[in-house]
């Protein structure tokens, strides 16, 4: 715990230190408590008492001295901790670590927040000594939360309040078998500090015409790998490649529309068809079967700055092996660097089934 909080304050610290009067923050401090959702039957005798939990945050908010602040209604963007009790000795406590952006909508009164991280779990998997933990293979796992709350500012004084619902989802994304995952609904209630007395004028400078933006084709070229598990436990990790070719079409300035191909080479899925071919004979698997896939997909892309968002819906065309199903889902960000490499970090599932996370390297040209 101690090393997330020096993270953290260190984060805080060093952008702090390059404010200017373009930009002002503030704390917020929330308590949460609610449920952990049933996705699965697998983590039934995991749900136990009613986690609770707190997020400390810094965020830096926006006044539209840069255009992409304007057309996003001056957005904050920051670092949040977590500290999250799940209420029961198997699953233990965890920590996170995120960065993440609020939106704004309704007069600034209604705020979303959506955060992407790391988490460490204080109690996981062990074959020998938590052998019942079957949603938390690893350590170390990733984390995404949202939180839509009501918010009021500067009620008194520099603070304000706000409460509403936040959703926080831990996972490994198949690193390590076993990984069912837990996703907790909660009620949060939370206060807020402003660390400047006064706040810049927001700027309302954004020209009538830059809806209007146009772009022609766009093709894009990317490379993703990592390391991933079958769900028998102990299987060993392997690593994947997968080459995305695909071609977008800026619609405005936020966003652009997708088409694409994906030829994917998963090792793990090449001795998982080993393993059912021995371990099942009765299945009819050869063990011969070729692992490698080939699926075509639409996305959508959303452009914040040099960090986009995007969604993808695939369909796999070469599918000679039923793994989960012959649909598939991408979800992620990208980060450009310059206005054609960037790097993305992106999780592709099966539904709610979860198969890799993905680190990419690409450009569009």
């Amino acid at each position: 715990m101690k090393f997330y909080l020096t993270c953290f304050f260190s984060l805080i610290y060093s952008f702090s230190f390059a404010q200017d009067k373009q930009y002002s923050s503030y704390f917020d401090v929330n308590y949460f408590g609610g449920n952990v959702v049933l996705h699965n039957y697998d983590i039934l005798h995991l749900i136990q008492g009613h986690p609770e939990g707190i997020i400390v945050s810094w965020n830096k908010k926006t006044f539209g001295y840069e255009n992409w602040e304007q057309r996003f209604n001056y957005p904050d963007y920051g670092v949040s901790f977590a500290y999250q009790d799940l209420k029961n000795d198997v699953l233990g406590a965890n920590y996170s670590l995120y960065a993440h952006y609020n939106f704004y909508f309704l007069k600034r009164n209604l705020m979303l927040r959506i955060g992407q991280g790391l988490a460490y779990t204080t109690n996981p998997y062990h074959k020998e000594d938590n052998f019942r933990n079957v949603a938390f293979g690893s350590s170390i796992m990733s984390s995404t939360y949202a939180m839509l709350n009501y918010k009021k500012e500067r009620v008194f004084n520099r603070f304000g309040l706000q409460g509403g619902f936040s959703f926080i989802h831990y996972s490994n994304a198949n690193v390590k078998a076993p990984n069912t995952s837990i996703n907790s609904l909660t009620l949060n209630f939370g206060i807020t500090y402003s660390l400047d007395e006064v706040s810049p004028e927001y700027q309302k400078t954004l020209a009538e015409d830059d809806k209007k933006f146009t772009e022609p084709f766009k093709y894009n070229l990317v490379f993703r790998s990592g390391v991933n598990e079958s769900d028998i436990i102990n299987s060993g990790q392997f690593s994947f490649y997968t080459i995305s070719a695909y071609a977008d079409k800026r619609i405005n300035r936020k966003s652009a529309i997708q088409l694409g191909v994906d030829m994917f080479y998963s090792n793990f899925l090449k001795e998982y068809i080993k393993y059912r071919s021995v371990a099942f004979p009765d299945e009819g698997v050869s063990g011969d079967e070729d692992y490698k896939r080939i699926g075509v997909y639409a996305g959508h892309e959303l452009f914040v700055n040099r960090i986009s968002l995007i969604a993808q819906l695939g369909y796999y065309v070469y599918y000679p092996y039923d793994f989960e199903g012959q649909t598939y889902v991408r979800v992620g960000m990208k980060r450009y660097f310059g206005k054609k490499w960037f790097g993305a970090l992106t999780l592709k599932s099966h539904g709610f089934k979860a198969e890799a996370v993905e680190f990419g390297l690409g450009i569009r040209l």
